[in-house]
């Protein structure tokens, strides 16, 4: 972990309340995460991550976007998604460590928070109430991530099926 001035610990804390994940969180609890988290860097056009590639944490854009692309030599980059200040991406990554599903780029400069499974894993050992907490917020998000996926997908199938395409 990187040493963080005061600023920047204040800073990483608001960014911290406008995810959904910690916005129901004290601030102390909101300190226990700002303590286990990475600051980096990316320039734009940096990968923050590869499809394919382990995940090992979640990732929060304190400033700047990042691009979600699938990459193929057929159609070479395809953004699926922009995401900026306070969005944050791979956080599957805390509960599997399977491959990531898109690839992750600086849409521009860009500086963003790192939360780790290895250092999550550690703090809720110490801290079972708050692990609670956490996973179960994390799996409120996630159901409503499937939902909204699901509506998407009926909308997606009703479109084809009125248009003839046999899938």
């Amino acid at each position: 972990m990187f040493p963080q001035d005061s600023n920047n610990r204040d800073e990483i804390l608001e960014v911290l309340r406008l995810v959904p994940l910690f916005s129901q969180m004290t601030k102390k609890e909101l300190i226990a995460f700002q303590e286990i988290s990475h600051h980096r860097f990316f320039k734009a056009n940096e990968p923050v991550f590869w499809e394919g590639e382990p995940g090992v944490g979640m990732y929060i854009i304190k400033n700047g976007s990042i691009a979600v692309c699938k990459i193929s030599p057929e159609k070479g980059k395809e953004e699926l998604a922009i995401l900026r200040r306070g969005e944050f991406f791979g956080e599957l990554a805390l509960i599997d460590e399977g491959p990531r599903s898109a690839t992750c780029l600086a849409h521009e400069n860009a500086e963003i928070i790192g939360i780790f499974r290895p250092d999550l894993l550690k703090l809720l050992e110490r801290k079972p109430r708050l692990g609670n907490k956490f996973f179960f917020r994390f799996t409120t998000l996630l159901g409503k991530r499937l939902i909204a996926t699901q509506k998407e997908n009926k909308k997606l199938r009703n479109q084809l099926e009125k248009s003839n395409i046999i899938i």
